[in-house]
């Protein structure tokens, strides 16, 4: 049976957290959470625009339950400053979806000393799932979702230049951080498995869609491309989906992969789809999990 958010039984009693959560897909997928009744912790970095997507979201249900917590996840100090006020709050957590992300942005670095993407969109996140894993893995049918991207299917993990240091690509380090995510996706699961958690590590990609993370494409190739846009684009409602999915539907095993699942997975019906091969190598994962411990200061551990 095709995955519909409306037949989802109620989630009242549940928690989750939904990074980046105010625009784009995250604000689609806390506004379907939120109708099932799910609580939803929404972690942004900016506070004021994320107080009015709550607004908004609660003008079209009254009963949701939201709370804004700042997570700016540029920074891994306010990734653990995240955490720690989250455990001191909450004694379980249903959902973390790791959704935040930006892409092909001119080169920085973050804070840390990692290229923005790269921090952002992958390195911030194995940690805040480090962190929260404690309250995870103490709370029954809990699940972790990834977000990749079929970006990562040109990726590659370059070791010898993560931070973009011998040289900036900005499509390279969006595939890579992409790819990262679905590797971390995987590799958790492997390990979760191994050490006899319950949890559930799955990963989804979107597909394509006009969000807020394409605001740094060259403003006229978005006028070139607009006219054949639409044929390879679907809304973020619908891009949200391959999320929610992978975040409610009752047949998810771990380790899935959830997408688009019409023409080169760029729009479609939500559906589990197959990544590439190369984001089931074991020594890269491994090599990938090490050096993010060594990088984010803190050893991962599942029990």
């Amino acid at each position: 049976m095709a995955f519909n958010i409306n037949n989802i039984s109620t989630q009242n009693g549940r928690i989750a957290i939904v990074t980046g959560a105010n625009v784009g897909l995250g604000y689609e997928t806390t506004l379907a959470l939120a109708k099932t009744g799910m609580k939803v912790v929404m972690a942004c970095r900016n506070l004021q625009k994320a107080q009015i997507a709550t607004e908004e979201i609660r003008q079209q249900i009254a009963s949701a339950d939201l709370e804004v917590m700042q997570l700016d996840l540029s920074s891994l100090k306010s990734v653990r400053e995240f955490a720690e006020t989250y455990i001191d709050r909450y004694d379980r957590l249903d959902l973390l979806i790791n959704n935040a992300g930006i892409m092909i942005p001119p080169f920085t670095k973050t804070g840390d000393g990692f290229e923005s993407q790269m921090g952002v969109n992958y390195f911030s996140h194995f940690l805040l799932t480090n962190l929260l894993f404690p309250v995870i893995a103490k709370t029954k049918d809990s699940r972790i979702v990834s977000l990749s991207s079929i970006a990562h299917e040109r990726g590659v993990i370059d070791f010898d230049n993560l931070h973009a240091e011998k040289g900036y690509s900005k499509m390279k380090a969006y595939q890579q951080s992409k790819l990262a995510c679905l590797i971390f996706a995987i590799e958790l699961q492997r390990r979760i498995e191994a050490s006899g958690s319950n949890v559930i590590s799955v990963a989804a990609h979107p597909g394509v869609s006009n969000t807020n993370l394409g605001r740094h494409i060259p403003k006229l190739l978005v006028a070139l491309i607009m006219p054949i846009f639409s044929f390879f684009t679907h809304k973020p409602e619908k891009a949200a989906l391959p999320t929610l999915m992978a975040a409610l539907d009752d047949n998810v095993k771990g380790g899935d992969y959830f997408g688009p699942t019409g023409y080169k997975g760029m729009k479609g019906k939500p559906g589990k789809v197959e990544p590439k091969p190369h984001a089931f190598d074991t020594e890269v994962a491994k090599k990938l999990w090490t050096v993010s411990e060594e990088l984010t200061g803190k050893t991962f551990s599942l029990k």
